[in-house]
């Protein structure tokens, strides 16, 4: 996923200094919007620390500026992405008055299937181009038999798919009329399952503008609903993976708004409802989700950065690096790598760092280019561990973190 131009795209550190700059702040009178310290701010705008979800979140609240805005354009323009980004805009527009024919219902499921396998592989180009379409024929399809709850549920999967590259791609409005699409297109199946992906995806975008206690409530109003509405369900697999996936989100919003009872709270329950997942049967994959032991290890990493645990983080991470767990996709292999190179970060292993990202750049590359987090791990490294290592330029050349030569 190159980007069209040979300049280099700033990452979030340096979006900060020019947006305070632009605001007329001094470094004193932005840390002290944001409740943070003066010294981090320095770190974070010269580049000598990475800046963490949560704070960037604080400091975009201090700016008025959208999280997306600190974190950057991935890629600059005019680019395909654009183009494509343009043509799925349009789709989502076009919600009750598709342009595309209803294909063979054979046919329409393999490209279903298709774009949920893009979506778990992180090819996100390949799935952007695709999706304007399909998303069509898929509306096209419900539309046309509205009384099929299966085809409706399809319909919410490829909203799923379509949420993933609004928020890869830094699009926090596109990203917010498709949580609506997708609640609209899900209370169609009558299915508390897709219900709850839907509460899943509106968590998410509140996960992304850093209104973590917002996104919260969401997850625990959608908890409830889907509990009253399963009851004597709680061992279906569909059941499991989609409560599970709840409390995940859960684990993630918790610990980023440094609520260590609600982060505890929510692994609690994720590890009693993994228990029900069959020894050696893997994570349960479906609807664009993933819940199981394996996953859950990876939120656990996760939820113990954000609660200053990176040593225990990275500790925990070693084993997964070295054996993914069975069954896992490329999608959360890759944030595994990148949580583990913030991790290493943190307790100064510049080197191991490093040979995470690389590992990520293997596995997810696509995913890895743009995410927010690898891109300000990657500028981290660059300027403190030597700017001539080939794989350090080589890493940040494929981010847009340096000009191609």
């Amino acid at each position: 996923m190159k980007s069209a131009s040979v300049e280099r795209t700033p990452a979030a550190g340096e979006n900060i200094q020019v947006l305070r700059k632009v605001r007329g702040l001094t470094q004193a009178q932005l840390a002290r919007a944001a409740h943070i310290s003066v010294s981090l701010l320095r770190k974070i705008e010269n580049g000598t620390r990475a800046a963490t979800p949560p704070t960037v979140a604080a400091i975009a609240g201090a700016l008025h500026v959208t999280t997306a805005r600190i974190n950057g354009q991935p890629f600059l323009g005019p680019s395909e992405q654009s183009d494509l980004l343009d043509d799925l805009r349009s789709a989502l527009r076009r919600y009750t008055l598709p342009r595309e024919d209803v294909p063979l219902q054979e046919q329409l499921d393999r490209d279903v299937r298709k774009a949920q396998a893009l979506r778990a592989g992180s090819e996100y180009l390949e799935l952007l181009r695709m999706l304007p379409t399909l998303l069509g024929q898929v509306t096209a399809a419900a539309l046309s038999n509205p009384e099929d709850p299966g085809i409706w549920s399809r319909l919410t999967d490829v909203y799923g798919c379509s949420y993933t590259i609004a928020h890869r791609m830094m699009q926090p409005d596109m990203a917010d009329t498709i949580v609506a699409r997708q609640a609209w297109a899900a209370r169609q199946t009558w299915n508390p399952e897709a219900e709850a992906i839907a509460a899943w995806t509106e968590a998410g975008t509140y996960q992304s503008a850093g209104q973590y206690a917002d996104g919260l409530a969401t997850i625990d109003r959608a908890i409830t609903a889907f509990e009253r509405s399963t009851l004597g369900r709680d061992r279906d697999p569909d059941a499991v993976l989609a409560l599970g996936s709840l409390h995940l989100r859960g684990i993630v919003l918790a610990s980023r708004d440094r609520n260590k009872g609600a982060t505890e709270a929510h692994t609690v329950k994720a590890r009693e409802l993994a228990a029900l997942v069959p020894a050696g049967y893997g994570d349960l994959v479906a609807h664009n989700l993933t819940f199981g032991p394996g996953n859950l290890a990876f939120y656990e990493i996760g939820s113990s950065i954000e609660l200053d645990q990176p040593g225990r983080a990275s500790e925990m991470a070693q084993p997964l690096m070295e054996s993914p767990p069975k069954g896992l996709r490329a999608s959360r292999v890759g944030r595994l790598c990148i949580d583990t190179a913030r991790a290493r970060l943190a307790i100064n292993d510049l080197e191991g760092a490093e040979n995470a990202l690389r590992v990520a750049f293997r596995v997810a590359p696509q995913m890895t280019e743009i995410h927010p987090m690898a891109r300000e791990v990657l500028r981290v490294l660059f300027i403190l561990h030597q700017r001539s290592r080939p794989a350090l330029l080589s890493m940040a050349k494929r981010s847009g973190l340096a000009p191609e030569l």
